[in-house]
């Protein structure tokens, strides 16, 4: 087989848009927190950047696809040695340097997702070691586990582009690292910018297309499947949000309606291109309920995450991998399967077992990883430096005044 054109062209896109999505992370994340912590956790997401792709081309990449390893690949891929440049990925007509930069991106936003939930109260050095800990003994085996041929895809586990994968690890992650670090000693503070709010969400929603679509890793009808499910989602979620916040605060808010849409995004990830689109509006409609309740949930429990990482992307996921259990359709996707609705249960509960092990995994991993971490060098921002967390760790300031 050739190098096909069309199908690279397209993925070169999708990679591109999925890279832009990290420094819209960054603003999203900004935005919401005090003028005096922006900058930290914007570093957190750009030097994933750096420190992930690194990571990736030495061993994520190798560990992730090769081999047949039930639970993590092997080395015969490290430094991507024995790629060349015209190789194509098995079963596909794009170079297999194309798949290694498009699934390096999904690489780099997953752990930055996690640092909204202790935004400002972990240190730099701290942050760097956890950074490559969680993508190593979390991140890359699920990879490998569920797209890499692994045990759960075995299992008969689906995941389109990313319900377990990217958004139920880091959701799971994020509660986890919350109750092992604590509550910020202001748990408050405002929402201290909400054009960086809305140039980030901006930037994320654009970039899901990228990052839905993309993962149909050709140009086809299930890329156009996935690329309008991406939307509906996104906006049902939204309106639905909005106006249940509406309802309970008076008042309709811009950075609720926001959040909304990032909490359907972060649903219909996994079912993208699995399920139809009058499917994606009842998991959009679901996603805005669920997971608007499961922030109130956290805060009546006293839990401090912060951006509400947990919540929006780690029930997000959780509920679009249960719902592509029951709404899945091989009349829609014939590389799918078929879910509850379909007359199939046994599709279902591997989802369910999936996400169980999943969860687990993520939970257990991730606090013992800062536990680790903090006998070797400080988790935990002084409480006392808090309130300059910019300032404290990097001699930097976002705003002069």
């Amino acid at each position: 087989m050739a190098i096909d054109t069309g199908d690279t062209g397209f993925m070169l896109l999708a990679t591109a848009l999925v890279m832009i999505m990290t420094p819209g992370l960054a603003f999203f994340y900004g935005g919401l927190v005090s003028r005096k912590n922006v900058l930290t956790i914007m570093m957190q997401s750009y030097v994933s950047m750096g420190v992930t792709t690194i990571l990736w081309v030495v061993v994520g990449y190798s560990l992730c696809f090769s081999g047949d390893g039930d639970i993590i690949g092997n080395l015969d891929l490290m430094f991507l040695q024995g790629i060349g440049i015209n190789d194509l990925y098995p079963g596909l007509d794009i170079p297999v340097l194309l798949f290694v930069v498009y699934q390096m991106m999904f690489a780099v936003i997953t752990p930055a997702l996690i640092t909204g939930a202790f935004a400002g109260r972990i240190t730099f050095k701290a942050y760097l070691i956890f950074l490559v800990a969680w993508q190593l003994f979390v991140y890359f085996p699920f990879v490998h586990m569920i797209w890499g041929g692994g045990m759960l895809a075995d299992w008969g586990v689906l995941d389109f582009a990313g319900g377990i994968v990217v958004h139920a690890l880091a959701g799971m992650a994020a509660l986890a690292s919350v109750m092992y670090v604590g509550s910020r000693q202001n748990e408050d503070e405002d929402v201290h910018n909400i054009p960086f709010v809305a140039l980030g969400a901006a930037l994320l929603w654009f970039g899901w297309f990228g990052f839905n679509a993309g993962s149909a890793l050709d140009v086809g009808g299930i890329a156009v499947l996935a690329f309008i499910n991406t939307q509906i989602a996104a906006a049902f979620a939204a309106i639905t949000w909005l106006l249940i916040a509406w309802y309970y605060d008076e008042k309709p808010s811009f950075v609720e309606l926001l959040i909304g849409m990032i909490a359907g995004l972060a649903t219909i990830t996994p079912a993208a291109g699995f399920v139809s689109p009058q499917s994606a509006m009842v998991i959009g409609v679901a996603a805005g309920v669920v997971c608007y309740f499961a922030v109130v949930l956290r805060k009546k429990k006293g839990l401090d995450d912060a951006l509400d990482v947990w919540g929006v992307h780690g029930v997000g996921g959780c509920l679009g991998i249960i719902m592509l259990g029951v709404l899945a359709s091989t009349e829609i996707n014939p590389a799918g399967a078929d879910g509850l609705i379909s007359g199939s249960s046994t599709f279902f509960m591997a989802q369910l077992a999936g996400l169980a092990l999943a969860c687990a995994w993520a939970f257990i991993f991730t606090y013992g990883m800062l536990y680790a971490i903090d006998k070797v060098t400080p988790v935990r921002v002084d409480e006392g430096d808090e309130a300059s967390v910019d300032e404290l760790l990097h001699g930097e300031a976002a705003y002069i005044n």
